[in-house]
């Protein structure tokens, strides 16, 4: 009796000093944090959840509104049969537990619902474990504060919320759906009992919960009721719960709409947060179906991959982003947006605004469509057009339109790959780390490794004029953490201009010209839409990757198709593979517009009636930067056509050190005659007449060597003169050594 009586004199004691304070109920509610994260749209609709914690599962927080009656029902017949008539403590059950413990040292349970979510919201109490005395006493003086506090319902609710079942599993929501498949709303009597069975013993066999679970159905009357099947398969609807066999599905389509997975992965870092994006979840869904819908298409062609990117031009908000093709994908958690991939043709128009910028080129000026082989260090460059004839002479507007490759290495040539891979970084395409020189001629038909992230903003940037600034995926514009690979700088950096608004202009109209599109893809193609658009296709070697991106007034639209493995596809071009899908796209976005007219164009540009002499283009209104001009393009005669045969474009030549310099003379030579007033100059210094023999004295470095035409330059060629060093033992090496010439 010396123990009764110390347990009743330390509970006076600890209840008449009172007991610490817990916080209300709506506060619990309120720091409550789901294991998942969640992505919303922009107006905050549910686009993506993505479990963060692994320690723990919980599910977003459950009203007891959304709790099965039969499961309450349980509860309380298993844990707290008085719960709605005491005030937070049992005491009839305590002092029955109490003088039991005088002869049993084996705590027996007496802690009611109230009891046990004081213990939940105690920070110390959460370890598991048997409770001391004073511990236990403690827990009653703050189940009488929560009852004096809280309305039961919400002791009950919080309590279900709290509270392990199994494993991992916490809260009423996340056991009813990783045991059942079901929300808790749906459970029936079996389940419900099955489910209060395991509070006791969270970790018991199937065995033992469903024997316990058939002691709950009797307590709550369900067995006199007589609702069959009663007890009989309680063990074996056990053992299939708790091995997962009920819960295919459990994060089924209430619960994560999963329409943003590779955004999801980059942003969401904090459990329970729910975060705002850009995205618009109508156009989310219809992008992510329409790619679907066409890869299936494209199955049978080994197409199973793409990407897709919508981008508002003026804000810079990303509006739809959507990374692999999901369960078509062999690979649907790689990002297809960011990889790292061949630009194809889709780097043509950045080349062509250069060179219109620096007025080496217009967009009536001729380029010659001819076969072509490149001397560079590494040998003979011989780019091949798509379709296997030539065309000769055709503008730059025919020949950017129709993508032709030829005429780009050409452009390429006179521009310097170095001042071209300048462009492409400002235009935002940082994944280019090597120099120029490193990606040589070839960059011209995108043998670089782009994004498709930084592809659609390279486009917006001709969309703005030549400026370019930052995406943002998030409303306040904070940087998404990925600053490596194919999200370098896209996210963060100062707007500044990388092209001029008239060279942007000119090459956005060729890319809007389906006129110029259809010597190449004909006039009635996915490029062609009804409204203005200006559209660029792309296919890497081999037919790995295709792309098409292009923009409208408001918005530009970027497309990858491929395999995330690098598989070779078969017979699917931009055309065929990523421009239905970018038009379909474009549509739904210009859907109730009425008007579609074409961007105004800026200071400094105008533009003039042209003909061609002889007619090989027709007659048309073409645009010019100020001071270029042209009403008349005459083709050259075929005398004029003589090239720098040597030294070639890209030539690395070595000077041997045991020969003297005056000895190694390089003599400038042409393809044909010259003109009497062609001229040579090398590094901007006057040669003599191309009609003379001219030899040049190397030195080593880079040099630039110029034919020009009475002042007007017809071609220049780059190569590089190398000093190898001396080696021992030459002639040259012991004459220095003994002093003599």
């Amino acid at each position: 009796m010396n123990r009764w009586r110390l347990f009743l004199s330390l509970a006076v004691a600890c209840l008449s000093t009172g007991a610490q304070a817990f916080p209300g109920f709506a506060e619990v509610r309120a720091q409550y944090r789901a294991s998942d994260a969640w992505l919303l749209a922009r107006d905050g609709r549910p686009l993506h959840s993505l479990r963060v914690d692994m320690q723990v599962r919980r599910l977003p927080w459950t009203r007891i509104e959304d709790v099965s009656p039969a499961l309450l029902r349980a509860l309380l017949a298993s844990e707290d049969r008085q719960f709605y008539a005491h005030a937070g403590v049992d005491w009839s059950a305590a002092a029955a537990s109490a003088w039991r413990n005088l002869w049993n040292t084996r705590t027996r349970g007496a802690s009611t619902l109230t009891m046990q979510l004081v213990g939940l919201l105690d920070e110390d109490g959460k370890r598991q474990g048997r409770r001391s005395l004073t511990e236990k006493i403690s827990q009653a003086a703050g189940a009488l504060w929560l009852e004096r506090h809280w309305q039961k319902d919400e002791i009950l609710e919080a309590y279900l919320n709290l509270v392990s079942f199994r494993g991992e599993l916490v809260g009423v929501a996340a056991m009813s759906r990783g045991l059942f498949g079901k929300w808790p709303d749906g459970l029936d009597e079996r389940e419900a009992a099955l489910a209060a069975a395991l509070l006791r013993a969270p970790g018991a066999t199937a065995s033992v919960v469903a024997t316990r679970a058939c002691g709950v159905l009797q307590a709550t009357g369900a067995l006199d009721r007589r609702q069959p099947p009663g007890c009989e398969g309680l063990e074996g609807l056990a053992r299939l719960a708790l091995s997962g066999g009920l819960k295919e599905g459990w994060l089924g389509p209430e619960q994560s709409p999963g329409l943003a997975p590779h955004l999801a992965q980059k942003l969401l870092k904090a459990p329970g947060a729910r975060l705002r994006t850009t995205l618009d979840a109508d156009l989310q869904a219809f992008a992510r179906a329409t790619l679907q819908r066409h890869l299936r298409e494209l199955a049978r062609q080994n197409a199973e991959d793409g990407a897709v990117l919508v981008l508002d031009n003026v804000s810079g908000e990303i509006l739809a982003w959507v990374g692999s093709s999901g369960a078509l994908s062999d690979a649907p958690e790689v990002d297809g947006s960011i990889a790292l991939r061949q630009a194809g043709s889709t780097l043509k128009p950045f080349l062509y605004a250069l060179a219109i910028e620096r007025r080496d080129l217009t967009a009536a000026s001729l380029v010659d469509d001819s076969p072509l082989a490149v001397t560079t260090s590494n040998g003979l460059y011989v780019p091949q057009n798509y379709a296997p004839q030539y065309r000769g002479w055709v503008s730059v507007r025919m020949a950017l339109g129709g993508s032709l490759n030829i005429p780009a290495v050409r452009t390429l040539v006179r521009i310097g790959p170095d001042a071209f891979h300048r462009r492409l970084r400002e235009s935002g395409l940082l994944s280019l780390t090597e120099s120029g020189d490193y990606y040589g001629y070839s960059l011209a038909l995108g043998s670089a490794d782009i994004s498709l992230l930084m592809l659609a903003n390279a486009y917006r940037t001709l969309a703005n004029g030549g400026r370019w600034s930052a995406l943002k995926a998030t409303p306040d514009g904070k940087p998404i953490p990925c600053n490596s690979g194919g999200c370098a700088g896209v996210f963060t950096g100062t707007p500044h201009a990388a092209g001029t608004a008239a060279s942007a202009f000119i090459v956005s109209d060729i890319l809007a010209d389906r006129s110029a599109r259809a010597g190449t893809f004909g006039l009635e193609t996915w490029l062609a839409t009804p409204y203005w658009s200006a559209v660029k296709t792309g296919t890497s070697k081999d037919m790995r990757d295709n792309w098409c991106v292009g923009y409208s007034r408001r918005y530009t639209v970027a497309v990858w198709v491929g395999n995330a493995a690098g598989e070779a596809m078969r017979e699917v071009s931009g055309i065929s593979g990523a421009a239905p899908v970018w038009r379909e796209i474009m549509d739904w976005l210009q859907r109730g517009r009425v008007t579609s007219d074409s961007p105004s164009p800026p200071t400094g540009v105008l533009s003039s009636n042209l003909r061609f002499d002889p007619p090989d283009e027709p007659p048309r209104r073409e645009w010019f930067i100020t001071g270029t001009t042209m009403r008349v393009v005459k083709r050259a005669t075929p005398t004029a056509l003589a090239r720098i045969a040597y030294p070639g474009q890209g030539t690395v030549i070595a000077l041997d050190p045991d020969i003297p310099p005056e000895r190694q003379k390089i003599k400038l030579k042409l393809s044909g005659t010259a003109d009497n007033r062609w001229r040579w100059h090398m590094d901007d210094n006057f040669l003599g007449k191309a009609s003379d023999v001219i030899r040049w004295i190397p030195a080593p470095g880079k040099h630039r060597l110029t034919l020009t035409e009475n002042g007007r330059e017809i071609e220049t060629v780059r190569f590089e003169i190398r000093a190898l060093p001396l080696q021992p033992g030459t002639a040259r090496t012991r004459a220095r050594k003994s002093g003599r010439p």
